[in-house]
C-alpha cells in the first residue's frame, strides 16, 4: 500500500485489511523498488535446487530437467512448475483455487478450469513413461499426486 497517511492506526489498519506493506511518502524510488521485490519473492512459488523423485519419476530443478523409465521428459514451464508442487506436496489434494495460488501465485487472475488445461498437458507429456497414473482427480475437489 502507497499511502499519504502515516499515522500508527493507519498503517496498522491497512495491514490487516490484507495489505502485504504500507509505504508512506515521502519514499525513495530504491526502497520501493525493494519493496515490490520483496513482496514478489514471498508470492512466487519456490523452486529448490534438491534433486526430488517420487516413484521413480525424477525432476531435477536445477537443470530443468524431467526422467523416468530412463527417459527424458519435455514439459512447458507452467507444467514443470506444477509437477515441482505436486512432487513436493505429495498425497495431499489440493483444489483449483489453490493450485492456481501454489503455482501461479495469488496475484494471477486466471480461470479455474486453466489448471484443468495444465493438468491435462501434464499428463500428456508423462503418459509415455507411465507417470500420468501418478496425477489423480479426486472428483469434486481437485487433484492430487499419488506416490
Amino acid at each position: 500500500m502507497l499511502t499519504a497517511r502515516a499515522q500508527e492506526h493507519d498503517k496498522v489498519e491497512g495491514l490487516e485489511a490484507g495489505a502485504d506493506d504500507y509505504v508512506t511518502k515521502p519514499f525513495s524510488p530504491k526502497e520501493l523498488l525493494a519493496r515490490i521485490k520483496a513482496v514478489l519473492r514471498r508470492r512466487a512459488p519456490q523452486l529448490t535446487d534438491d534433486l526430488i523423485e517420487v516413484g521413480g519419476l525424477r525432476l531435477d530443478p536445477a537443470s530443468h530437467r524431467v526422467s523416468g523409465n530412463g527417459s527424458d521428459i519435455n514439459l512447458g514451464p507452467t507444467e514443470f512448475k506444477l509437477l515441482h508442487f505436486f512432487m513436493t506436496h505429495p498425497e495431499r489434494v489440493y483444489s483449483r483455487v489453490q493450485l492456481l495460488d501454489q503455482v501461479w501465485g495469488d496475484h494471477v487472475f486466471v480461470e479455474e478450469r486453466t489448471v484443468d488445461v495444465h493438468i491435462r498437458r501434464l499428463r500428456a507429456a508423462l503418459e509415455a513413461t507411465g507417470f500420468d497414473r501418478l496425477i489423480e482427480t479426486v472428483r469434486g475437489t481437485g487433484y492430487r499426486l499419488h506416490a
